[in-house]
């Protein structure tokens, strides 16, 4: 049985949604989508808290600004925060090879950049920058990013 056909029953079973659409706390969590880090039970977050945004590092894309300010626009959040990791595994490659690799597979080269970094603080602080040089989204003075230690659960801040 597909792995999927077990999710669907799950949801099924599990019945509607419940909670507000607009996130009681007010705040979009960005964070890395690596499977080890339950962001809610991390940051002790109930259903409904807060809007969780993942993506490959945690990285302040196009699209992850899209969502944050639609997050802010739209629902009403009005902090932000930032969570990266130590053993990311876009530490584990550069953008350059990635590209290379997918056009060697594919016969196209995309569009996009991985956004792979070597150091997660220098991103963290990178990230926030992204994110205070535009226009989107409009609250940017509660930006504050993280990186968490997977080995202790620490989760220290990027100043």
């Amino acid at each position: 049985m597909a792995v999927t056909d077990s999710l669907v029953r799950h949801a099924r079973a599990r019945g509607p949604a419940s909670g507000p659409k607009r996130p009681r706390l007010r705040v979009a969590v960005l964070a890395c989508m690596d499977a080890r880090i339950s962001v809610h039970r991390l940051l002790g977050l109930r259903e409904g808290d807060a809007h969780v945004i993942r993506n490959a590092g945690g990285a302040v894309t196009d699209d992850a600004i899209r969502s944050l300010t639609i997050s802010q626009h739209l629902l009403g959040t009005r902090e932000v925060v930032l969570l990266h990791h130590h053993d990311c595994g876009m530490r584990t490659f550069t953008d350059t090879e990635f590209a290379r690799q997918l056009e060697e597979r594919t016969g196209i080269r995309p569009g996009w950049a991985a956004e792979t970094f070597t150091d997660p603080a220098q991103d963290v602080r990178q990230c926030i920058a992204r994110l205070r040089a535009g226009p989107f989204p409009p609250h940017t003075g509660a930006v504050r990013g993280f990186v968490l230690d997977e080995r202790t659960g620490a989760l220290d801040e990027v100043t």
